[in-house]
């Protein structure tokens, strides 16, 4: 079964660009907030760098969600789209001085302080505009994801968060400071995660930190667990919706919050990746030795999941109900990497025929690149195309 696309209004369209289909947006948000209402200390903030684009932004502030930013860049993305500056936390392991305090100018809820230099530093620009800073510190678990290695990021061996040794000292650091008020751990232990185990070891590890701090008789007031919920990619048609029920069940079942605690998450795949598809024309069909590739308009400069992570897409042709031949699906970028998928099943390939490279809604458009000069892709949104 092939996604519903409005064809007849890709015609007029240049390809290749991103569409996004904000019923299976929409819908996906009603679920979290349907899931999160069963449990009144859950807040949800989106992540941002998943997908930044103005009009997804929209929907998804439209939800009430908060947003999860690694830039100021985001930072102003997410103001310009209305989402309340009270509801905005800040993570990132090089924020800069501007970045810092764009924050504090926003009052911001929450900065991830990912080393004892940052605390420092943001202390001391807090205290030049006579403000207090809320911080989190983000905390390196040692806790292992089942994911690709690019994307994993609570291993004692990766650049982010603080050592699980150094806890104790940053946070007495924190508690002489003028200029910024402790209120939280923060954690993330990767990204595409499909296994509930790994949300479970993280759990148990926070639960470890939990223990250790109500002996010094220190509760935080915010627990934040990341995000890291992964999608279907390889039945978006059949699984447009994450399974959130069992995700937020998991972290309700294992993780041992203490009253009056509000636990956050930062979702941004699993809200966005299934309502999006990268739409390209095919340019050429050509007959190699062994194979046959379809040659389309898009690259590895629109979407370069497939060459830097080895992403599997699912790649349908929606111009066409001719039988499946097989071919490689490659791009005109002058990489070797430039392929979204080798010996891919699709309806007969000709010139001019429309592919969709599904599930592409995460970390997509966000990540296009001008090289090779070319121009970046534009988005659209379901209800530009009616």
């Amino acid at each position: 079964m092939k996604g519903n696309f409005p064809i007849d209004k890709f015609q007029n369209v240049q390809t290749p660009f991103y569409y996004y289909d904000t019923n299976i947006l929409r819908e996906t948000l009603n679920k979290i907030n349907r899931e999160v209402e069963k449990y009144t200390n859950f807040c949800v903030h989106y992540a941002v760098k998943a997908n930044a684009n103005d009009k997804v932004l929209s929907v998804v502030r439209e939800s009430g969600l908060g947003a999860d930013c690694v830039s100021g860049g985001e930072i102003k993305a997410a103001v310009k789209a209305g989402f309340p500056t009270n509801k905005i936390v800040y993570a990132g392991v090089g924020k800069s001085d501007w970045e810092i305090n764009l924050g504090l100018d926003y009052n911001i809820f929450c900065f991830n302080v990912e080393s004892i230099p940052e605390l420092n530093i943001i202390n001391e620009l807090a205290a030049a505009k006579g403000k207090v800073a809320n911080v989190a510190f983000r905390i390196n678990p040692n806790v292992g994801a089942h994911t690709h290695t690019n994307i994993t990021t609570g291993l004692a061996e990766n650049k982010f968060g603080i050592s699980l040794e150094d806890m104790d000292k940053v946070i007495d650091m924190a508690l002489t400071l003028k200029n910024v008020k402790f209120i939280g751990l923060h954690f993330h232990i990767g990204s595409q995660i499909l296994d509930m185990g790994d949300f479970i070891a993280l759990c148990n590890r926070v639960n470890e930190l939990q223990n250790k701090l109500c002996n010094r008789q220190i509760i935080v007031e915010h627990i934040n667990v990341g995000g890291g919920l992964g999608i279907d990619y390889q039945h978006p048609n059949r699984q447009p919706i994450p399974d959130f029920a069992t995700y937020f069940a998991t972290y309700r079942k294992h993780l041992k919050l203490h009253s009056k605690q509000t636990l956050h998450f930062e979702l941004g795949r699993s809200v966005v990746g299934q309502c999006g598809s990268l739409i390209t024309k095919v340019l050429y069909v050509k007959q190699g030795a062994h194979k046959q590739f379809a040659i389309v308009d898009a690259g590895m400069t629109d979407l370069i999941r497939p060459a830097l992570y080895q992403a599997y897409h699912k790649i349908e042709n929606i111009t066409s109900d001719a039988p499946v031949e097989a071919y490689d699906v490659v791009g005109p970028i002058c990489e070797s990497s430039d392929v979204f998928g080798k010996a891919i099943d699709l309806n007969q390939v000709k010139r001019g025929d429309l592919l969709a490279i599904r599930s592409a809604g995460a970390y997509g458009e966000i990540m296009a690149s001008s090289y090779n000069c070319r121009t970046l892709p534009k988005g659209y949104i379901s209800e530009e195309m009616v």
